[in-house]
């Protein structure tokens, strides 16, 4: 394994979340706590628990899965299309660095810097409301799992997408709305039977639900289901981004 390779690549990457530090950090951060400040007066004057967690806590895991999701993928898919955008894609495929060596090292920065916000988003949460943590090594698992899968998925749209308007469609238009549907704000217990069954095709559900019960032990599916539902995500972006780099597309054109 070429690990200065790795290394190379990993630290250029790091390095431009500190030349943009406004942008990747301060400000998800700002609009989570605008989305604290927002639901926890509007909404939370009239929810003040559910099942038996203030709904300002109740919110906190959902609000970081958003940040999480939203900025895993932003991150990977700008820091592979931003190489082919320039044209310097191709010395990096001439280097001596492997398929999973170029993986590693983008998807690796863009899980840390996910993972970062995370944590200050939690940490910022904890100046609104009281937030407990039952089972803080399955939180850090979910953590860990959720940023690298949707890294991955950052990834293969940063080498499907071949203009700005595309990297930006999936985020925006996709995984934002799954986010906000996905239970982030309530429990899908609350919806009519109907829709708690068309929900669950939902998939962010599954990382939610998971994430929510290592804070409170609360779950709108079972927890197995959704550790397992999300090695299935991470399964399949994997297996897309092996067969784009076996295959070359979007990147020997």
């Amino acid at each position: 394994m070429n690990v200065h390779a790795i290394r190379a690549i990993y630290a250029f990457e790091m390095a431009r979340t500190r030349r943009t530090l406004f942008q990747s950090i301060i400000s998800p951060v700002i609009s989570t706590s605008l989305y604290f400040v927002v639901f926890g007066a509007a909404i939370g004057s009239r929810i003040s628990e559910i099942e038996g967690i203030s709904y300002g806590a109740f919110i906190v895991p959902g609000l970081i899965m958003l940040s999480l999701l939203t900025q895993s993928v932003s991150n990977a898919s700008f820091g592979i299309y931003f190489p082919k955008f320039t044209g310097t894609i191709y010395e990096l495929l001439s280097a001596p660095v492997s398929f999973f060596e170029i993986v590693l090292s983008y998807v690796g920065a863009a899980a840390t810097k996910s993972i970062l916000l995370g944590v200050i988003i939690l940490a910022t949460a904890w100046l609104f409301v009281p937030v407990q943590i039952q089972h803080p090594v399955w939180m850090v698992l979910f953590l860990l799992l959720t940023a690298v899968t949707f890294s991955l998925l950052g990834f293969l749209i940063g080498i499907w997408a071949d203009n700005f308007e595309k990297l930006q469609f999936v985020p925006l238009l996709i995984i934002t709305p799954l986010t906000f549907l996905g239970g982030s704000f309530y429990s899908i217990h609350m919806l009519p039977p109907f829709w708690q069954t068309v929900t669950l095709f939902n998939p962010v559900v599954y990382l939610v639900s998971g994430f929510r019960w290592s804070f409170y032990g609360l779950a709108d599916v079972s927890v197995g289901v959704s550790l397992g539902m999300t090695l299935v995500f991470l399964g399949v972006f994997l297996a897309v981004v092996a067969w784009m780099f076996r295959t070359g597309y979007r990147l020997k054109a």
